[in-house]
């Protein structure tokens, strides 16, 4: 059977959403810089960053600072923002792909660095670059059910170490021009934080609404890109037009649920200019209104919506209608509503 997953909330509203950025600045030229002697002998040239992906510059956080830290700011900063008791936190879901481990889960240190209380329940959430919106709608689901009365979704993602093993495993003599382009997708992509305050729309009911979205999954791709911190081999264009397709079956089929073709804000994922540009040409939507942090912040993973929607919160009017759009590699797609 092939369709969309629906969902809809009635209680659930936004109260804070925030980005928190890597400090250190990494331009795409000093990558060309480290790759140019594997560029000429390949038959590459440089600056396919900057001109195919549109990535200037993405950041690192520094050596010291954990993956679980950089949530964990986020968080801290997400509920100081909602002006939320972390006491009354009763959910925390962690959805950062980048891990320092197995076991235990990355949420239990955010935990404890924020002093959550015993009875918030906390768990790690993957699912690639669309973890943060999935976490949005588990929360919601929770909120709506009357489990919990507030929820704080966080994400740290940091590509310093995959970064720094990929330049250098590109930069030997044995690699190949396949080597390079499989591997390109690894040096789109960026570090930073991001964390989101969940709550009852009933006791906030100036918050931002989230009415609820579309899933829908193309499973059959899922050996297109394939990663862990070591490395990651990506079929660029394969993954670029089972993208693409995906959005568009997603977006079909929610002529019958949803009226998205006018809205206020569209805040995609955010993966390269080819990327967004194939997607809003495919779905129809005005480049006007959607948002972009990628050429100075790379492919920054599923802290990717939150935090572009946070770097456009202080553009946005009481009213304004924003979808946020979601693919994540595996394939799934999410489209989410909010009501600013």
């Amino acid at each position: 059977m092939t369709g969309n997953a629906v969902f809809r909330f009635t209680d659930t509203v936004i109260l804070s959403v925030c980005g928190v950025d890597a400090p250190q600045i990494v331009t795409s030229d000093s990558f060309d810089e480290r790759l140019a002697e594997t560029f000429e002998r390949v038959g590459l040239r440089p600056g396919l960053l900057q001109g195919l992906a549109g990535i200037t510059e993405r950041r690192w956080w520094p050596a010291d600072v954990s993956y679980s830290d950089a949530a964990a700011m986020a968080g801290a900063k997400a509920l100081a923002e909602a002006g939320v008791d972390s006491a009354r936190v009763g959910l925390l879901i962690d959805t950062s792909v980048a891990r320092a481990h197995l076991e235990p889960a990355a949420a239990v240190a955010v935990h404890h660095a924020l002093g959550l209380p015993t009875d918030c329940i906390n768990f790690d959430l993957a699912n690639a670059c669309l973890g943060f919106v999935n976490g949005m709608q588990l929360a919601a689901t929770m909120i709506d059910a009357g489990r919990i009365d507030y929820a704080l979704v966080v994400d740290g993602e940091g590509t310093r170490h995959t970064h720094e093993v990929t330049l250098d495993r590109l930069a030997r003599p044995g690699t190949t021009r396949e080597d390079v382009l499989s591997q390109f997708a690894t040096l789109t992509l960026g570090s930073g934080a991001a964390a989101m305050v969940l709550g009852r729309a009933d006791r906030h009911p100036d918050g931002h609404r989230f009415l609820g979205g579309v899933h829908r999954s193309a499973t059959e791709h899922h050996e297109l890109c394939i990663g862990d911190m070591e490395s990651m081999r990506t079929d660029a264009k394969g993954l670029l037009d089972a993208g693409v397709a995906l959005g568009t079956a997603l977006w079909a089929g929610t002529r019958d649920d949803y009226d998205w073709a006018d809205m206020d804000c569209y805040v995609a994922h955010q993966v390269s200019r080819v990327h967004t540009r194939a997607m809003c040409h495919a779905l129809d939507l005005p480049v006007d209104r959607v948002p972009l942090t990628y050429p100075t912040r790379g492919n920054m993973g599923p802290a990717g919506v939150p935090f572009t929607l946070a770097a456009q919160a202080d553009r946005l009017d009481p009213g304004d209608r924003v979808l946020l759009l979601g693919v994540g590699s595996g394939l799934n797609a999410c489209f989410a509503e909010v009501v600013w």
